[in-house]
């Protein structure tokens, strides 16, 4: 059996879509799609269901899975061995790594450190998922993500990468326009920039249940990036990191002790891929740069 057909069918099975299978496997759409009928006419049978949702899995398709899987942990065993001889020879690290995190910290954190490490390593490839949502590890988007929950269960290994903190913040404007405010309490009467509730990809976002329950929600937007901007422009008090917050002119931190939240991020990646010279590399890399700038994530 082909394996080149059997990861085009394992990209389909885990994204669902066509087009997003593609743009993982870095081709068009069209070589998914015969790829996948070449290894359907192999096995004699449909593996997937077409409709307007995507591709889901037949019966068929779901007996293979795991064949193939096998097959996946089996390639990916023998590039751990190319890979230990490569650095025995004194080859440099080289291949793709995709890295997920939420938006702010992937953004802010993550991507200059990122981009130390392609400057170290001229032939190591990143990709950087900084999104306002959970990116999913089971599915194959990344091979190494940062959350803010612990993994719970599943073939991982994970570490505590950092605690950081967050605070209330306002633009100068706002503050000289409403009451002023001295304690959380006046914090109710003020209007809020946050999250849309229903939304929400992390419990961990929840900050206004640990603070106070305002009066009202000025602006929301699953954006953590948007928030900011929004707060700079007046439109209410945010709850924002301050690795975020605090580097910008236009944002005054308000009450910023009693209003100080602790949060973590956690980084997560499959236990079979963790030998891989280039996951271990940008793994020990990101834990090592975050560690050396953890008194700005603090706000200490």
């Amino acid at each position: 059996m082909d394996w080149d057909n059997l990861r085009y069918f394992l990209e389909l099975t885990r994204s669902g879509r066509l087009a997003v299978a593609a743009r993982r496997l870095g081709v068009d759409h069209t070589t998914v799609s015969r790829r996948v009928q070449a290894l359907e006419a192999e096995v004699g049978q449909p593996l997937f269901s077409r409709d307007a949702g995507g591709h889901a899995l037949t019966e068929a398709g779901r007996r293979l899975l795991p064949q193939a899987e096998l097959m996946e942990s089996a390639c990916l065993a023998i590039e751990v061995q190319r890979e230990a001889s490569a650095a025995g020879l004194g080859e440099r690290l080289s291949g793709l790594v995709r890295v997920g995190a939420t938006e702010g910290f992937g953004t802010v954190v993550l991507a200059p450190a990122l981009a130390a490490l392609t400057r170290q390593h001229p032939n190591l490839a990143i990709d950087l998922l900084a999104v306002p949502r959970l990116v999913n590890l089971s599915r194959r988007e990344a091979d190494i993500v940062v959350t803010l929950e612990r993994p719970s269960r599943g073939p991982y290994v994970f570490t505590r990468l950092t605690d950081y903190a967050l605070r209330a913040y306002a633009s100068r404007d706002y503050l000289a326009a409403h009451p002023p405010i001295a304690s959380v309490d006046d914090l109710r009467r003020h209007g809020f920039v946050s999250y849309i509730d229903d939304l929400l990809f992390s419990r961990e976002l929840h900050y206004l249940d640990e603070l106070c329950r305002p009066e009202r929600i000025a602006l929301r937007s699953t954006s953590v990036l948007a928030q900011k901007e929004a707060t700079a422009a007046g439109a209410g008090i945010a709850i924002l990191p301050a690795f975020l917050a605090d580097s910008d002119a236009r944002l005054v931190p308000v009450l910023p002790e009693a209003t100080r939240v602790i949060r973590t991020f956690w980084m997560t990646m499959p236990e079979e891929i963790r030998h891989l010279a280039r996951m271990r590399a940008t793994w020990d890399f990101l834990k090592a740069r975050v560690e050396a700038g953890r008194g700005g994530l603090l706000a200490e």
